[in-house]
């Protein structure tokens, strides 16, 4: 038993006597584990939280590299067009 529940048993010993305390305690133990197991595989553990980060940063990394990728190709897409539009202009 923990702090809180020694103390959630003595204050229900004087009131309802020490078994049905601690029966009743008991009970609250056991439901309170259950739903905790219940919520365990809801629940984010560290080690999750260590895989979505490590996805993310491979993420960000994909993307990063991609704006780069883009932004060359938009730069020489623009420079091509500057070529054309000057030959044009000083071929009249």
């Amino acid at each position: 038993m923990q702090v809180a529940e020694i103390e959630l048993y003595e204050i229900l010993k004087e009131k309802i006597g020490d078994k049905e305390a601690r029966t009743l305690v008991e009970y609250i133990e056991t439901k309170v584990e259950k739903k905790l197991e219940e919520k365990k595989d809801i629940l984010a553990t560290k080690e999750d939280l260590a895989n979505l980060k490590t996805e993310l940063m491979v993420q960000i990394e994909k993307t990063r590299s991609d704006i780069i990728k883009w932004m060359f190709l938009f730069w020489i897409g623009q420079l091509a067009s500057l070529i054309a539009i000057l030959q044009i202009f000083f071929k009249r």
